[in-house]
């Protein structure tokens, strides 16, 4: 009993990182309703410019945090400004294309710049410590990782419903010429949106890093797991966000436990079976 106990627990830590996963891409979905094909490969970019940073600079990769950060949300405005905004309208195709295209040149950048080698981040200590409570083992890292994962949530549920920045995301995400009409600049606006996603990216990018080994390869699998999180929860609500990836980690660890070959399996049939039942999410968003 205490076992099927430990994997609950574990999957809904693990739920923690997906989450992270997962909401960046709510955000832009909920402001400017982009399907992002290249998040996944943003999420491994930062991991590897966390790796620069901590093998350039000798620190730990929570301080490269404060590097990293600045550097994808940086890279996020100017992706907006310069290549995505001049894709969205009312077809949905062009921003798929386009964003599948970046997926394309961000892994065969990272191949070129870093090899197929797995690579990972030295966390330290924090990577094997652990907490006994009620007789379970609980690691520190997949502690952390969903305190982050809720306080990042948090700050942008405060972000999107009491600033002004998060006013004018809702403007121009419920009516864009409206919102231009008021002096809002909508490319400006969804930049914004962007830098932000994309600084979130950053947080996920290093926890992966530190917790598993990487390569310009596993961006796809990231980005499902992302996608599947925030369709789960439903499309647009940051705490569903992280309700989803919880349902996903406690699926996946749960069906490991079953057998080791049913993980991604019993993830994807979770999914499945939410999508089923609430096609629109457990808790999608209300428009106001």
């Amino acid at each position: 009993m205490i076992e099927w106990v430990n994997a609950l627990v574990q999957g809904i830590l693990l739920g923690g990182l997906y989450a992270l996963f997962a909401a960046g891409l709510s955000l832009i979905f909920g402001v400017m309703r982009l399907v992002n094909i290249a998040h996944g490969d943003l999420i491994v970019l930062a991991a590897y410019i966390g790796l620069s940073t901590t093998m350039i600079l000798g620190v730990h990769p929570f301080i490269a945090l404060l590097i990293v950060m600045p550097v994808m949300a940086t890279i996020g405005y100017a992706l907006q400004r310069g290549l995505l905004n001049h894709a969205l309208g009312d077809d949905i195709l062009p921003p798929l294309l386009v964003t599948f295209g970046l997926s394309v040149i961000i892994q065969n950048a990272l191949l070129e710049g870093y090899s197929a080698d797995p690579q990972k981040l030295n966390g330290g200590a924090i990577e094997t410590a652990s907490i006994s409570l009620g007789g379970l083992a609980v690691g520190i890292l997949p502690l952390l990782t969903f305190a982050i994962a809720v306080a990042v949530i948090a700050v942008l549920q405060w972000v999107f419903y009491s600033t002004g920045l998060g006013r004018g995301f809702r403007a121009v995400s419920d009516n864009q010429e409206i919102a231009q009409l008021m002096g809002l600049n909508k490319a400006h606006v969804f930049g914004l949106a962007m830098a932000l996603a994309l600084g979130v990216t950053a947080i996920a990018g290093i926890l992966l890093g530190v917790r598993t080994s990487f390569d310009p390869a596993i961006g796809g699998g990231r980005l499902i797991f992302g996608f599947e999180a925030v369709i789960i929860g439903g499309l647009g609500s940051l705490w569903g966000t992280l309700a989803g990836g919880v349902i996903l980690g406690v699926a996946q660890t749960l069906g490991a436990k079953i057998d080791p070959g049913w993980q991604l399996l019993a993830g994807h049939v979770a999914f499945l079976v939410v999508l089923a039942l609430r096609p629109n999410g457990l808790f999608p968003r209300v428009e106001h």
